[in-house]
């Protein structure tokens, strides 16, 4: 891969990173309680697939034996249970979710400030957006994890924070790898 095929995949992911974090952030201060929802309900479909899955391997499949064959239906069936109980208990699971959601995130967040501090040299390209970028994911990430009772106002700062956050990738995306001109030419 050449340079500049290599920055061009670096700013590819950068926006489609910057234009993901946008949408949801939307979603999520557009409609909070339905997105959270939405997500959650999701997970649980996925649970049962899955769980249905792991079930049908377990019972159907002819190389399996023993602790396997069993391994697999007990899977299944705890998977099946789990999307149920979500579907059933939508609510109490989103909130759940949301309280996990957001410490995984919040460390998530701090991090790629971190990472993001690490690439910083005096030769950096977009140095003061890479530095700003670097602060507000760790302040994001910080706030999340020190407030996890406002699961609500979480939510919804999450959502800023991605709008936020997805706006800085997106200007990111357009200058990294832009060649620097020299001050008086």
């Amino acid at each position: 891969m050449t340079a500049d095929g290599a920055i061009r995949g670096v700013r590819a992911a950068f926006a489609i990173a910057g234009v993901i974090g946008i949408v949801v952030g939307l979603l999520i201060l557009l409609w909070p309680l339905k997105t959270a929802a939405v997500g959650t309900g999701i997970i649980a479909v996925y649970a049962l697939v899955a769980g249905l899955v792991y079930a049908f391997i377990g019972v159907r499949k002819s190389s399996l034996r023993g602790w396997s064959r069993i391994g697999h239906v007990f899977v299944g069936l705890l998977f099946v249970a789990a999307g149920v109980y979500a579907l059933a208990n939508l609510a109490a699971t989103t909130a759940f979710l949301a309280l996990f959601v957001a410490v995984a995130i919040g460390i998530t967040w701090i991090v790629e400030g971190v990472v993001a501090l690490t690439t910083v040299t005096t030769a950096t390209v977009g140095r003061g957006w890479t530095i700003f970028y670097a602060v507000v994911s760790l302040a994001a990430g910080v706030l999340l994890l020190f407030a996890p009772l406002y699961v609500t106002l979480l939510w919804l700062f999450v959502g800023a924070s991605l709008l936020v956050l997805g706006v800085v990738q997106v200007v990111r995306a357009t200058r990294f790898g832009a060649s620097r001109v020299p001050a008086g030419r």
